[in-house]
């Protein structure tokens, strides 16, 4: 099953679409980087005056180590932003840093896909690991000791595995709800101008919503996969 052509056409997409858009947020970010906003604020300090103007006094900003890390954390109630976001003074960086707090308000009004992202989170990360698994397992039982044991088997791995997909694709409508905040704020509160500026936060974030777009794709593609396998889609063909 390692050397299935379709898993292995899936397997390069999925590449292929992780590389793309790894290769968009990149570019797009250090081309943000080159572009100064008006107001002059830090990451962190932009991040601290959306908190207050939100009227959220109980997440700590501090800065995270890596590269576009950048990340908030509700169990903790912190914001860690990147050496870049923390301490840049551009349009990538204004972008970045409200996006989070983005994440921080929602976290704070309860926003039902966040809530429910967080609460998939432990079947998800069980389901992308084992789930694969148990429907590998299914169809070797089918084949040679239980069709009716190797059948729930591998129904069973095919719904931890959509459990995993599910995550992937609410989290979707989350980081680009976050990015939608982040852009009205930034521009109500004057600390980034119309135009240049406006629009280069808006390329930064949009590239960023693309990884997730990609990997919700590349799930739904392994989930399908997965379900073929399993005989839900019809007669297997291996």
């Amino acid at each position: 099953m390692i050397f299935d052509p379709l898993y292995m056409a899936i397997l390069v997409v999925a590449l292929g679409l992780s590389g793309i858009v790894s290769f968009i947020v990149n570019a797009r970010f250090k081309a943000g980087q080159k572009v100064s906003i008006y107001s002059g604020l830090t990451g962190a300090e932009i991040a601290k005056a959306i908190l207050a103007d939100a009227g959220i006094t109980d997440v700590r900003v501090q800065e995270t180590h890596g590269f576009l890390s950048d990340h908030y954390n509700p169990l903790d109630k912190t914001l860690n932003l990147s050496k870049e976001v923390f301490h840049g003074r551009n349009a990538s960086a204004a972008g970045v840093a409200a996006h989070e707090v983005g994440h921080a308000i929602q976290h704070a009004e309860n926003y039902f896909p966040m809530w429910l992202r967080s609460f998939l989170v432990p079947v998800a990360n069980l389901g992308s690991n084992l789930g694969p698994w148990l429907v590998i397992i299914g169809i070797v039982l089918m084949g040679a000791y239980s069709q009716t044991l190797g059948h729930n088997l591998a129904v069973a791995g095919v719904v931890l595995f959509g459990a995993a997909t599910l995550f992937t694709l609410v989290t979707v409508p989350v980081e680009f709800d976050a990015s939608a905040r982040a852009k009205k704020i930034l521009s109500r509160l004057s600390i980034v101008q119309p135009g240049k500026e406006y629009n280069t936060v808006s390329g930064v974030l949009l590239a960023a919503g693309l990884t997730y777009v990609a990997a919700a794709i590349t799930a739904l593609m392994q989930l399908l996969y997965w379900a073929h396998k399993a005989g839900l889609l019809g007669r297997r063909d291996d």
